[in-house]
Parts: C-alpha cells; sequence; structure tokens
C-alpha cells in the first residue's frame, strides 16, 4: 500500500511543511467559490436572495454552476457589497480589465440581428 500524503506531509521538516501549508491556503484562497465567497461574508443563501430579491433555492443553483452569465455573476457578487473586475491575461502583454460587460443587456432590434441596416 502507498504512501498517503498527510504520512509524506509529517516526515518533512516543521519549516517547509509550514510553506506548503501557507502556499496551500493562498492557492485556497485565490479560488474561492461563490459559497466560499458568501460564507466569508458570513450571509446566508436566504439573505443573499432577499437582498437579490429571488428565492433561496436559485441562490443555491447559482452556487453549483460552473457557468453563469457575467451578468448574474456581477449581481451576485454587488450583492454582497463587492465588485466583479474582469481581467484579460495574455502570456506576452500586460494584463487588461475589462468594464461594461454583463452590466446591463442590450437588446438589438429585429433589423439588427438580421444585419439589415
Amino acid at each position: 500500500m502507498g504512501t498517503t500524503l498527510k504520512e509524506k506531509m509529517s516526515r518533512l521538516a516543521p519549516d517547509r511543511r509550514e510553506r506548503i501549508e501557507a502556499e496551500t491556503e493562498r492557492l485556497r484562497q485565490e479560488y474561492l467559490t461563490l459559497q466560499d465567497l458568501r460564507k466569508a461574508k458570513e450571509l446566508t443563501q436566504s439573505q443573499l436572495a432577499d437582498t437579490l430579491g429571488i428565492r433561496q433555492s436559485t441562490v443555491a443553483q447559482m452556487e453549483k454552476r460552473s457557468d453563469l452569465l457575467i451578468s448574474t455573476l456581477r449581481s451576485y457578487i454587488e450583492a454582497m457589497g463587492g465588485r466583479l473586475d474582469l481581467v484579460v491575461a495574455f502570456p506576452d502583454r500586460v494584463p487588461v480589465h475589462l468594464g461594461g460587460l454583463g452590466e446591463e443587456r442590450m437588446e438589438l432590434s429585429p433589423r439588427d440581428r438580421t444585419g439589415v441596416l
């Protein structure tokens, strides 16, 4: 039977183990889920639902989804008092912050949808 991660970690020098645990926590904080964010703000699904004007079950569904509209994500974050900041990163360029996405949905007229002006 193989060695478990817990066993391997216990064999490391204390300072190395601490560095690994600190980096693990840093990475965990960097990739929080919507549920983690809500809990960090000490909000229940019901409280957030009241703020958003939706049902608690809808908040639960949002937290389980991996694919949300930007406007939905923005509303969720803003209901907690935060601000959604979208960043585009290319390896050879400085990161670019995108603005205006998901803030409002623009309806196209039937003429615009067909491409005829």
